[in-house]
């Protein structure tokens, strides 16, 4: 199987009420809260360290069997910067995709370089939501750089 490194859009930042450990690398963190900046459709965004994909890759994911990662609530606001820019956007629901599996072998992964893995059943998955337009990506060749 094939697996691609992704440098998903930062939609945002971690907002304020995030709780996380800044003592090791990358921090972990152990509650989410988002905010959004701006969103171009994607339905998988990021903010170092994290990632949020849209209920309905979730669904599309959970339905193939995803190893590698699950999902938990965040919180999920929008920045007074959205609203002046996209005032006609409304948000879809995000979750949190926290990642915990072992890149090119899970379905999801995180690189030695700190970037995601997917595998490509998920990609297909973002594909098949044109969920990944803004993101960048190619093909992961393993942490041997």
């Amino acid at each position: 199987m094939n697996y691609y490194e992704i440098e998903p859009l930062v939609a945002g930042e971690l907002g304020k009420d995030t709780v996380m450990d800044p003592s090791v690398h990358p921090p972990v963190v152990s509650k989410l809260h988002f905010q959004f900046a701006g969103w171009h459709g994607d339905a998988l965004v990021t903010a170092f360290p994290c990632f949020l994909v849209t209920e309905e890759a979730k669904r599309g994911l959970l339905a193939i069997g995803i190893t590698g990662a699950t999902f938990a609530d965040a919180e999920v606001t929008i920045s007074e910067d959205f609203h002046l820019v996209q005032p006609d956007v409304e948000l879809p629901p995000f979750v949190w995709l926290k990642v915990d599996g072992k890149a090119g072998q899970d379905d999801f992964g995180i690189s030695r370089t700190l970037n995601l893995v997917i595998s490509e059943r998920a990609f297909y998955v973002f594909d098949e939501l044109l969920g990944l337009s803004s993101a960048d990506f190619w093909r992961f060749d393993g942490d041997n750089r």
